[in-house]
């Protein structure tokens, strides 16, 4: 399998080196130069699979001969070592729940393999090799996940940028309050610079010279791929043959391009819904046919608050640039933070659930499109990407009722590796190469 850039200036690569070097040389992310469906026996074998065995499945198709089977499956026994329980809402209506693992988000899915590959490829630390430095920008929950991943693992440092402010409390503890091999760097900025900043980073051959990097943001073909089994996981606990659409809360759009690769592999999607708040690029491109990113806005569904998101490449290639046939394929939705209370009120008051912001978004976003005479017998999927405790303050305010936290962010310390930074790329290089 050749491995190709969404800009097409770039020479085709192996897996293993599309990985390592995160952006393609050209600025572009990488692909698969051809997507194959699964077979027919396989996807039938997914409906009673385990989600380790749902990744080794999908994993080991893509990923070809590069690596053994064998070892493609002892990594998702140790990456995929929690659930993703679909739990039902009303008639219509489902939420997946993506936040059981060590970060309580759905980044955990991806983090974690990766983690796994990354370790499988880099013996960086020994036999005077440097440490690989897992250079990552987050809006919330990705900087997490790969501090949870990463910690003390051997021939690894992580250096998190996120946007000073822009983040949750909970979201800050969970990036600060590693040490060791993990540091947290708040941005003057929007999560937009971070994720500026960091693709400057991986342009620069002579930083990379001195610094060895490796992105664990999606916009590294490896931390994208892995969220595609979870739309598998998903499927396989409703009744075949029954039309489903996914509600995605969308901000970067790794999520949804990487539920709209799975469609691709053969998961049967009747639509996707890309649910955002008004940080709303692709739903006005789905509107109008053109692609206008904008200055990132504020929201309380912030891991979702980026302006100009950099898996619209991926969705652009998936779709080569065919506004036509993203939309046969995908309906946008834009919620406000007011929407958004509202709905998380309605979800408790009538239902008992407790909803964090962003799946809040892609719940709205569904009521008011499911009765749309194409979804009209459809079962909308919520993707409930993160924990509600992670948004105690903004959860508990809206709600009116105590939440507890879960010992994963009860025992969190307070910020003892946090710096605050410019969004001048020259700062960022002085950390890199001193931190």
């Amino acid at each position: 399998m050749n491995w190709i850039s969404t800009r097409h200036q770039a020479p085709p690569t192996t897996f293993r080196d599309a990985v390592l070097q995160s952006l393609a040389p050209d600025g572009g992310l990488y692909m698969p130069a051809h997507i194959a469906p699964l077979s027919a026996a396989a996807l039938a074998s997914l409906r009673t699979a385990t989600i380790p065995e749902i990744a080794t499945t999908v994993m080991a198709h893509i990923i070809g001969d590069e690596i053994p089977r064998a070892e493609i499956a002892a990594m998702a026994a140790r990456a995929f070592t929690f659930a993703a329980p679909l739990v039902p809402l009303d008639a219509s209506t489902s939420v997946l729940e993506l936040f059981h693992g060590p970060s309580l988000a759905f980044k955990d899915f991806a983090a974690q393999w990766m983690g796994q590959l990354l370790a499988y490829f880099h013996q960086g630390g020994t036999a005077g090799q440097p440490p690989l430095t897992v250079l990552v920008a987050t809006s919330g929950d990705t900087g997490g996940a790969v501090a949870a991943a990463f910690h003390n693992l051997p021939g690894f440092r992580v250096v998190i940028l996120y946007p000073n402010g822009g983040v949750s409390e909970l979201q800050e503890k969970q990036l600060t309050s590693w040490g060791d091999n993990v540091a947290a760097f708040a941005v003057d900025g929007a999560f937009d610079d971070c994720q500026r900043l960091v693709k400057q980073a991986f342009a620069d051959a002579a930083l990379r010279a001195h610094v060895p990097l490796v992105s664990c943001n999606s916009i590294n073909v490896a931390r994208w791929l892995p969220q595609a089994v979870y739309y598998f996981a998903a499927a396989a606990q409703r009744p075949a043959g029954e039309p489903l659409v996914f509600c995605v809360p969308s901000g970067n759009l790794g999520n949804l391009a990487a539920g709209v690769f799975a469609k691709r592999l053969g998961l049967p999607v009747h639509r996707f819904i890309a649910a955002t708040n008004a940080n709303d690029a692709l739903p006005r491109y789905l509107q109008t046919g053109g692609y206008e990113p904008h200055p990132t806005i504020a929201t309380i569904s912030n891991a979702m608050d980026v302006g100009a998101p950099s898996n619209s490449e991926r969705l652009f290639a998936l779709y080569q640039n065919d506004v036509e046939a993203m939309r046969a394929d995908i309906l946008g939705h834009i919620s406000t933070d007011d929407e958004t209370r509202a709905t998380m009120r309605a979800a408790h008051a009538d239902h008992g659930m407790i909803l964090d912001p962003h799946g809040a978004v892609a719940l709205h976003a569904w009521q008011q499109l499911r009765d749309c005479a194409d979804l009209a017998d459809a079962h909308g999927i919520i993707l409930e990407t993160a924990h509600p405790a992670k948004f105690q303050t903004d959860v508990q305010a809206i709600l009116g009722t105590n939440l507890a936290l879960p010992p994963a962010l009860a025992t969190l310390s307070g910020h003892p590796s946090r710096t605050v930074i410019a969004t001048d790329y020259a700062d960022l290089v002085r950390q890199l190469k001193h931190a």
